[in-house]
């Protein structure tokens, strides 16, 4: 094994998620397309990283909302904190220093939540 390439979202409105990720987060869409029965696959990714979302809606074990502890790192959490918030991104609190980083955790639309992580300082 070489590294972890995409992780699955659950959600309930797939445009509404992609839309959500694209132009509030600032992700990159890196591959949409339809497959089986109209699912649509939608990979969005941050420029540069190995590592993508799938935002799915056919998992039933899945149901939207319930991701939890994925963590992404910022290189000025602070900065990026004032800057989602600027664009309406629901945040759960300020950031806070944690064991491993200082954090600060958003909800997505369907309230899967990500931790933005700064390490160090």
């Amino acid at each position: 094994m070489r590294f972890v390439s995409v992780v699955s979202v659950p959600v309930g409105d797939q445009e509404q998620a992609k839309e959500f990720y694209l132009e509030k987060l600032g992700f990159e869409l890196v591959a949409e397309s339809v497959f089986g029965d109209d699912l649509r696959w939608i990979q969005v990714g941050l420029p540069g990283a190995q590592t993508s979302l799938t935002l799915v809606n056919w998992f039933d074990e899945m149901p939207p909302g319930s991701l939890r502890g994925l963590v992404v790192d910022c290189e000025d959490l602070e900065a990026t904190y004032r800057t989602l918030s600027d664009r309406g991104v629901l945040f759960l609190g300020p950031p806070s220093r944690q064991p491993g980083g200082v954090f600060a955790v958003l909800r997505d639309p369907d309230g899967n939540q990500l931790a933005l992580r700064q390490i160090g300082s």
